[in-house]
């Protein structure tokens, strides 16, 4: 177990669905949160918000060394942009691919570029990385959503080679289902039914669960966590439902 007294996560894109539950799961465990994000999230006791739009790759730099001035913990990075709807590649606007590579592969570059030193001082620092299914299924309208979480996967795990679990782990996280965020409600219609969807108290065990281990026992494994709060290893189990018969 670890000793949590004044310890510190960043929480990048976690002002709602996986992102804040993972938030307050990691503030559960006695972390100081600081959460990353454009929009504010709930007010929660230890929970600490920063403006942050990661498309400004220089703003966000400066916001992230400010921050890691003094040690991390635990690195989250959940954000993510999808597009207003699934579209083939080729009726896909430039733009929307470009924003995608922004967010979640340059964003995820530079937070990991300048937090892995203050990730190192209270070794072991965890880096926490959403994952999702799509990396696994594949499927069609989805392609660059699938291309660049998979390359954000590579990434993270590429990065944990360069340490010893001593020093730095990584864990990545997925959903079994789909989540009820702003995101997805954004291409919903207004009378939708999300009473099937995941929510955010789904991942707020888990968060938990990694700030007081600080990944132990799952260094290098992806978590499926379902409905409810349980999950378990991609690896060890059947992969993940696919959600590409889901608009």
């Amino acid at each position: 177990m670890v000793n949590n007294s004044a310890r510190r996560a960043v929480v990048i894109g976690g002002s709602s669905g996986i992102g804040y539950g993972l938030a307050t799961g990691i503030a559960d465990a006695g972390y100081q949160v600081h959460v990353l994000s454009r929009t504010a999230p709930p007010s929660t006791e230890n929970i600490h918000w920063t403006s942050c739009d990661l498309t400004n790759f220089d703003a966000t730099e400066a916001t992230l060394l400010q921050l890691a001035k003094e040690p991390i913990d635990i690195l989250c990075f959940s954000a993510a942009f999808y597009g207003p709807k699934r579209r083939t590649l080729a009726a896909t606007p430039v733009r929307e691919w470009t924003t995608q590579v922004d967010i979640m592969l340059h964003g995820l570059w530079i937070a990991l570029h300048t937090c892995l030193p203050a990730l190192t001082v209270n070794a072991p620092g965890l880096i926490v990385g959403v994952s999702s299914e799509v990396i696994y299924n594949l499927g069609p309208g989805r392609s660059g959503y699938a291309a660049v979480k998979a390359a954000a996967s590579t990434l993270i795990r590429s990065v944990a080679q360069e340490f010893t679990p001593d020093t730095l782990r990584i864990v990545e996280v997925l959903p079994q289902g789909m989540v009820d965020s702003p995101g997805i409600r954004a291409r919903r219609s207004s009378d939708f039914d999300y009473s099937g969807y995941m929510q955010a108290q789904d991942f707020r065990s888990v968060g938990r669960y990694l700030a007081t281990t600080r990944g132990s026992e799952v260094h290098g494994l992806a978590l499926e966590v379902r409905a409810g709060g349980e999950w378990q290893s991609v690896m060890r189990g059947a992969l993940p439902p696919s959600q590409s018969t889901i608009s």
